[in-house]
């Protein structure tokens, strides 16, 4: 009988670092089917963005020059987990870094795979309440820090302002709450 998901046969080390690995694999699915070389990029660090509201219900976004896609658009704050650190506490850390505020009420939202097709990434989600400005944000991650209200959120949706995936689902989770 058949395994119900695929299995390794083989590996062949294409590249790896501390980053992000790819590997050409040799896979066979639960049909019969056996893929040579599979391509899969591998990430040992899961990732998590915040959903970070004020009093007023307003959600605080940073400006982010992304080298991959030539783009300065309002994000999210987010990014790489340290291994071994607990899903919450890398939202607080990720919103100190990225907004300089800290935060509390954390709620793990959602976790899921952004790319399933040939990536492993690990995306989780989480809302929080805004506390206090304590620090400056980053300068060398981020142009700009600005809170937004639900119709402006709404508003750069409408207009297809957010770009990045990771914003983009955790706006849609947070207006469907």
């Amino acid at each position: 009988t058949h395994s119900m998901k695929p299995e390794r046969l083989a590996r062949e080390v294409v590249y790896q670092s501390t980053w992000v690995n790819l590997y050409k694999d040799t896979v066979r699915f639960p049909s019969g089917l056996v893929i040579d070389k599979f391509h899969l990029i591998d990430f040992e660090r899961e990732a998590v963005a915040a959903v970070m509201e004020n009093v007023n219900g307003e959600v605080i976004f940073a400006r982010i020059p992304r080298y991959t896609t030539g783009l300065a658009e309002w994000e999210l704050p987010a990014g790489g987990m340290e291994i071994g650190e607990a899903i919450l506490e890398s939202a607080k850390r990720e919103l100190l870094e990225e907004t300089g505020y800290t935060s509390t009420d954390h709620e793990l939202i959602y976790t899921y795979y952004p790319m399933n097709g040939n990536a492993n990434q690990v995306f989780h989600i989480v809302f929080c309440k805004a506390g206090e400005l304590v620090q400056n944000f980053d300068p060398n991650e981020v142009t700009e820090v600005r809170w937004f209200t639900k119709e402006e959120i709404k508003q750069l949706l409408k207009e297809q302002r957010i770009k990045d995936g990771f914003s983009l689902t955790a706006l849609l989770l947070w207006l469907q709450r």
